[in-house]
């Protein structure tokens, strides 16, 4: 009996320092490498025009969005907190926050502390439960979909049943802070629709019905742009259901904002030119839709995590779009230092001569403001074979990101060409649009074609390639066809239109294996662009 207890007291304590030991980490070098995939840049913000009022909402909104770098270390994995915890100061940690965690978002979610698979559903899902037992409790319970597949909503074990718990409730604590910074931030201020935002926000976070502060975002009209809290959903790869807490904290740019603003105009215009028959158009979609352009001072969370954002489009929420439409944001400061740092490099290195010659800062930027804009065309809300009312997200689930930012990507093209011929843009951007667009295929797909935006990209440059309106010259240097990439442009914006509008995940599914693939010709490019930075690592501007 000694003996034997002995030596189950030796067992213990072996499995207690087992457990208590610090998880592998990979080596110096690995590391190290993956942050210089990063280049480091200072953002520029002009903070000169800005009133004291607005620098103290500044301030509180800065505090507020830490709450939110909290809330998405969470949503990504619940155990986080405890692992960066245990994480002495260095490389390691240093490229545990720009990842929200232990895996690399520019390998393919690959583990670099630890050695555990990165579950598809994030933290917002039993790391052991299935897409099959998750849709046979929504298939014996019906009363439970909505819940279910709610935006703002995790999913728990309690004994052996699924529940969905709500946001402010399963984040309760940082909710509750993240409330109280929002409400500081609507006292100091003076602005009258920002202090409406703020306010509706703050209520907003405690029973996670955005609509109302959604629709008062829309109307935002001082000189801060502030978006803060649950929105996309690409961190859901299981189902792309659950949104993600984020925050942009902006400066708004008035004389660049005025530029585009007649863009916004021609939405209805772009709508009727889609290449897809008039019953899958969407006119029912709200005809306002704001364009700012705006230097980003701070960004949060999902936003934030591994690559950076360049532009955004919101509310995602189809009530708001059809009721006010959506609003564009694009973050000038962020896209400047991603041409300088990482996309003039690729493109010297991989285009040939002529297009070369062509690219221009113009057309880069005008196409990531008509991928904006083209977000809130197509299809949105849709009526199944049997009648039921759902939206494109929740009919394509896990592949509804991916095809939409490939949508939003080609259509951005797509009605360039449009507004350049109503003259409403530049007729110099003609001469630049395509070999812009060439040269920016690889800035993201370098992100991985597993992420929405990189594999997005992926489906488009294969598919030219398959047309030969894309084609690699003599010299093994990239350049296109006009005349067949206007057509190849036309028909896939047509395939993945018809693919949202019938809601047709098996459609969808085909499509995405069949094109998103890295291919030869795009593994010897990327080998060439190995010592070039993937994106860049900001430095936030501090308040003086």
């Amino acid at each position: 009996m000694k003996s034997a207890f002995s030596m189950g007291c030796i067992m213990s304590i072996l499995l207690a320092m087992a457990c208590s030991r610090p998880p592998k980490q990979a080596p110096m070098e690995y590391v190290k490498t993956e942050l210089a995939k990063l280049a480091p840049v200072t953002l520029e913000c002009d903070l000169s025009g800005l009133t004291e009022a607005d620098r103290t909402v500044l301030e509180h909104l800065v505090e507020a969005a830490a709450v939110i770098d909290e809330l998405f270390l969470l949503q990504v994995d619940p155990g986080n907190p405890e692992l960066r915890a245990g994480l002495a100061p260095g490389p390691h940690r240093e490229l545990f926050d720009i990842m929200f965690g232990p895996w690399n978002r520019l390998e393919a979610d690959v583990p670099f502390i630890g050695d555990r698979i990165k579950p598809d559903g994030a933290g917002y899902y039993p790391p052991d439960m299935s897409r099959e037992e998750f849709n046979r409790v929504i298939a014996s319970q019906p009363q439970l979909e909505e819940i279910f597949t709610s935006n703002f909503t995790v999913i728990r074990r309690s004994g052996s049943e699924l529940i969905a718990v709500p946001y402010h409730e399963a984040y309760s604590s940082l909710v509750g802070e993240l409330h109280a910074h929002l409400l500081r931030a609507a006292a100091a201020c003076e602005e009258p629709t920002l202090k409406n935002f703020l306010e509706l926000r703050a209520s907003a976070l405690l029973n996670d019905d955005y609509f109302d502060s959604d629709m008062a975002w829309m109307d935002l009209e001082g000189d801060l742009e502030v978006v803060i809290g649950p929105y996309e959903v690409y961190e859901d790869a299981l189902f792309g259901y659950k949104a993600a807490y984020e925050a942009f904290i902006c400066v708004v740019d008035r004389a660049e904002s005025e530029k585009l603003a007649d863009v916004a105009n021609y939405l209805n215009d772009m709508e009727a030119n889609l290449p897809i028959p008039d019953r899958y158009k969407n006119f029912n979609r709200g005809s306002s839709s704001p364009i700012k352009v705006v230097q980003e001072f701070v960004s949060a969370g999902d936003t934030k995590a591994g690559i950076q954002t360049t532009a955004f489009n919101l509310p995602n929420d189809e009530r708001v779009r059809e009721a006010k439409g959506s609003k564009k944001v694009m973050l000038k400061n962020v896209a400047r230092a991603k041409f300088e740092k990482c996309w003039i490099p690729i493109v010297n290195e991989l285009l040939a001569g002529q297009p070369l010659a062509n690219v221009s800062f113009d057309a880069y930027f005008n196409h990531v403001l008509m991928h904006e804009m083209s977000h809130g065309l197509g299809p949105g809300t849709l009526r199944t074979a049997e009648g039921e009312v759902t939206t494109v997200n929740k009919a394509l689930k896990e592949l509804y990101s991916v095809i939409e930012e490939c949508k939003a990507d080609v259509l951005g093209i797509y009605n360039l060409k449009f507004l350049i011929e109503k003259g409403v843009l530049p007729a110099a951007l003609r001469s630049s649009m395509y070999a812009s667009y060439l040269g920016g295929m690889f800035r993201s797909i370098r992100f991985g074609i597993d992420e929405a935006h990189g594999g997005g990209v992926a489906i488009q440059f294969n598919t030219y390639m398959e047309s030969g309106a894309f084609f690699m010259n003599e010299d093994g240097k990239l350049d296109f066809d006009g005349q067949k990439l206007e057509a190849a442009i036309s028909e896939l914006a047509r395939r993945l239109l018809l693919i949202q509008a019938q809601g047709d995940y098996q459609a969808a599914r085909e499509f995405v294996d069949k094109y998103r693939v890295l291919t030869p010709v795009m593994s010897q490019c990327m080998k060439r662009l190995e010592e070039v930075p993937i994106d860049i690592r900001p430095s936030y501007p501090e308040l003086p």
